[in-house]
């Protein structure tokens, strides 16, 4: 079946919440019965249970092959052992899931357009191996993913269940980086391997079906918390330690010269900020990677209201 435009999508969302009891306790085939969040604020994002579909079997191809890609295109990328994987945003703005594994240890590949939010996870829960599909449903704008295993739905940004058999358990984040085709080719040389267009949909990955979304102040769908600190679509760089959580808007770090040095949740950290993708690291004392999310500030605020802000002098 052709995907159609999300805006199409959402317009037919809108007429199904409003014909619709707010407070349903199903919607796109889940029981929402035992939901942790308010079921009023999950909403339909156009698409029915798979109508976005998730990338199960994925191919992958050497980044030396003739590829539709070009230079500053955005990739989300994955370091496993000796391992290299790339993931497009263009093949991710019409699939958002890819459920990969790299020499037999799975990783759960997630994206949602709508919050910028490219994260990873570990998809081992209680000792069984989780797989994932879109389940059409957003909660705060973000996508509402889905296990095959229990049809339990799972908030993106949160990283945990919020209704069905396993609401309340949580994934464990696994560290990504968002880097540019070229400069991810230049850095991992004859190891990468880069997800292939052949995804057994036909869909056009250097178009992406949001239009001008991520530069524009609007937003599809409300959210329950908003700050006019920074643009809605500005970029940042977020993470939660400790039970703090904190933001570094990329316009701050621009702002900063060199590696920032930082504190959260009483952990030192280093922020390497790259204005040309652009894009952040956050790294410890030892230099590992940490799982930080890459996030629009309206996705990370409404998620994290609490939240602390870096702001350069």
């Amino acid at each position: 079946m052709k995907l159609h435009s999300r805006a199409a999508w959402v317009l037919c969302a809108l007429v199904l919440v409003a014909a619709r009891p707010a407070l349903a306790q199903e919607k796109n085939g889940f029981d929402l019965s035992n939901a942790l969040i308010p079921v009023d604020e999950i909403l339909s994002g156009g698409p029915p249970r798979d109508g976005i579909p998730s990338i199960d079997n994925p191919k992958f191809e050497s980044a030396g092959d003739s590829l539709p890609w070009r230079e500053d295109d955005l990739v989300m990328t994955y370091d496993h052992g000796q391992a290299r994987y790339a993931f497009p945003v263009g093949i991710l703005n019409w699939h958002e899931i890819v459920n990969h594994e790299s020499d037999g240890e799975p990783v759960l590949i997630t994206f949602c357009p709508l919050c910028g939010t490219g994260m990873a996870f570990d998809p081992v829960v209680n000792g069984r191996h989780l797989t994932f599909g879109v389940s059409g449903l957003l909660y705060n704008s973000d996508l509402l993913m889905y296990d095959h295993q229990t049809e339990s739905l799972w908030s993106q940004i949160e990283g945990r269940a919020i209704a069905g058999p396993l609401a309340g358990k949580e994934l464990e984040s696994v560290a990504i980086r968002h880097e540019l085709w070229q400069s991810w080719r230049e850095r991992v040389g004859s190891k990468g391997l880069v997800l292939s267009t052949d995804t057994g949909h036909r869909r056009n990955y250097r178009k992406s079906p949001y239009g001008d979304y991520d530069h524009s102040e609007r937003m599809y769908f409300p959210v329950s918390h908003t700050s006019r600190k920074y643009h809605p679509k500005t970029w940042v760089l977020g993470w939660t330690h400790n039970g703090e959580s904190k933001a570094w808007p990329f316009p701050e770090l621009a702002n900063h010269d060199g590696v920032l040095e930082d504190r959260i949740g009483g952990k030192s950290v280093r922020v390497h900020y790259d204005p040309s993708v652009p894009s952040a690291e956050l790294r410890d004392e030892t230099g590992e990677l940490l799982p930080a999310t890459r996030a629009f500030w309206f996705a990370w605020y409404t998620f994290h209201p609490e939240t602390g802000v870096f702001e350069a002098e």
